[in-house]
């Protein structure tokens, strides 16, 4: 067994997502595709054995309780291990954005120090553990490509068909707490069906925060309006900030304003370390 790993923790995106109603203690129920894509953080782990967790920050400065260190002290405490490590973070996906960028560093850790403090924990006990650091937790675990119901914890697979995105992230960020909280969400979407998105995996629906957002932020009408002169339409991603579109053909990004962080991305059928860590069988829906 290594004492070390180099891992990547991938973003995703909301092909849609929709609300559909809220529950008595104040959660949102939603419908939403997520998919994986290829811009990715970078994850270092060094085993350390005299129990302390360490973190170093190998780009932007992070938060020191950020989801990574929730997730190795959770973890620690739940298997007594006496096991510590240390954490290298490189940061390339945006924050603030509605990539998942937090959620998706939270399960690659979850996924990395199972195998490097060998505890042999299934996928079902460590989604456990990563519903309580956040909701988008147990899909980055589960490795596939996924429609959500819920509040983000009912996910069934599905086999997306390869896409390739320009995504832009403008300079603000947006706090998801401010559009839920707001007023003038739509909170009534009628609930979709999986046959009805297959129909038009890219182009379905809408995301149901997006005026809000555009309202509190404009730099995510911005990177819309942006992507609309390219001949592009765009919607953002989760709780924003980040805008994408499906891009069929050559896009120059040299244009773009220097305040926007522009890439052009590939979907992902899998997870970088789908197989990590055992699970039951999982049946997955075909687009």
């Amino acid at each position: 067994m290594k004492s070390l790993y180099d891992i990547a923790a991938p973003a995703k995106l909301n092909l849609f997502l929709h609300i559909t109603g809220r529950r008595s203690d104040g959660y949102h129920l939603m419908q939403s595709v997520f998919m994986l894509i290829d811009w990715c953080d970078t994850l270092h782990f060094e085993l350390r054995t005299d129990g302390t967790i360490g973190r170093e920050d190998l780009g932007a400065t992070l938060p020191a309780d950020d989801l990574v260190v929730r997730a190795a002290r959770a973890l620690q405490a739940l298997s007594a291990t006496p096991l510590g490590v240390h954490i290298g973070i490189e940061k390339n996906i945006p924050t603030q954005a509605g990539m998942g960028g937090g959620s998706s560093d939270a399960a690659s850790t979850l996924l990395a120090l199972n195998r490097l403090w060998k505890l042999n924990l299934s996928l079902e006990q460590l989604a456990a553990i990563g519903l309580g650091l956040g909701a988008d937790v147990p899909f980055f675990l589960g490795g596939h490509n996924a429609w959500v119901e819920g509040i983000g914890e009912e996910l069934t697979p599905v086999t997306l068909p390869a896409g390739r995105f320009l995504v832009v992230k403008p300079q603000e960020g947006l706090e998801t707490r401010l559009i839920f909280s707001d007023p003038a969400l739509k909170r009534d979407s009628e609930t979709a069906i999986i046959s009805g998105f297959i129909a038009d995996a890219f182009g379905f629906g809408r995301n149901d925060l997006q005026s809000v957002a555009q309202r509190l932020c404009p730099g995510v009408s911005q990177a819309l309006e942006w992507l609309a002169l390219r001949g592009l339409e765009g919607r953002m991603t989760g709780s924003g900030s980040a805008v994408f579109a499906p891009v069929l053909r050559h896009i120059d990004v040299g244009s773009a304003p220097s305040a926007f962080q522009v890439r052009l991305c590939n979907s992902l059928d899998v997870h970088p370390l789908v197989g990590w860590a055992s699970s039951r069988s999982l049946s997955v829906v075909g687009v």
